[in-house]
């Protein structure tokens, strides 16, 4: 990762947005900038593989996942087992 001189907390905050077979992250600083994104299946093994690639960024705030009771209903329990603070993400305006 490179550094543009800016100070970086070292606390990140992850967004997910949720489909059916796939779910996409990306990782953000506490100044909003993104850092990263990763894509992910929908499964055990792809959890765990966004849990260890967002922890790599530095101390996790929160996961913002968009359809929390939807496509983002198990990915969420996941993450609340693991001990990770999760929100619900709003999704954006269709119209």
């Amino acid at each position: 990762m490179n550094d543009s001189g800016q100070t970086r907390s070292g606390h990140v905050v992850i967004g997910v947005d949720t489909h059916k077979h796939v779910h996409v992250a990306a990782v953000m600083d506490t100044i909003g900038g993104i850092l990263a994104t990763l894509t992910i299946p929908t499964d055990t093994g792809g959890f765990q593989q966004l849990l260890n690639w967002a922890s790599s960024f530095g101390k996790v705030l929160a996961f913002g996942i968009e359809g929390t009771g939807s496509y983002g209903a198990t990915l969420t329990s996941f993450l609340r087992r693991a001990g990770h603070k999760v929100v619900e993400a709003g999704r954006p305006d269709r119209r």
